[in-house]
C-alpha cells in the first residue's frame, strides 16, 4: 500500500505557472505507475498526465497541448507536476494517483488504485 500526499495548489493570475507535488510513503514507489488527475466543480474527474514506472514513458491528456508536463524520481518518492500559461479553466482540485499493476499508463481514473487528498488549483482571469 502506499500514501499519497499532495502540495502546491494556490491561487494564481492566467498566464502563471504552478508546480504540484506528490509524496508517497513505503519503499516500493518505482513499481506503481502514476497519475494526475483534476475535477472541476460539476465535472468528472479526467486524466491530465500519466508517467511509467522508471518514468522513461509519459502521457497526457487531450486538453493539455503542451502546457503540463509530469516527472517523478524514484529515489525521492516523489512525482510532480509542473503547469504553465494556467487558464481560468484549469481550476479544479488536481489529485495524484498510483496504479499497483504499472504494467502501462492508464488514463481512466477507476484504474489507480490509492489516491491523495487532493490540492486545489484556482486561476483567476
Amino acid at each position: 500500500q502506499v500514501q499519497l500526499v499532495e502540495s502546491g495548489g494556490g491561487l494564481v493570475q492566467a498566464g502563471g505557472s504552478l508546480r504540484l507535488s506528490c509524496a508517497a510513503s513505503g519503499r516500493r514507489f518505482s513499481i506503481y505507475a502514476m497519475g494526475w488527475f483534476r475535477q472541476a466543480p460539476g465535472k468528472e474527474r479526467e486524466f491530465v498526465a500519466g508517467i511509467s514506472r522508471s518514468g522513461s514513458v509519459t502521457a497526457y491528456g487531450d486538453f493539455v497541448k503542451g502546457r503540463f508536463t509530469i516527472s517523478r524520481d524514484n529515489a525521492k518518492n516523489t512525482v510532480w507536476l509542473q503547469i504553465n500559461s494556467l487558464k481560468p479553466e484549469d481550476t479544479a482540485v488536481y489529485y495524484c494517483a498510483a496504479d499497483r499493476y504499472g504494467y502501462r499508463i492508464q488514463t481512466a481514473w477507476k484504474d489507480y488504485d490509492y489516491w491523495g487528498q487532493g490540492t486545489q488549483v484556482t486561476v483567476s482571469s
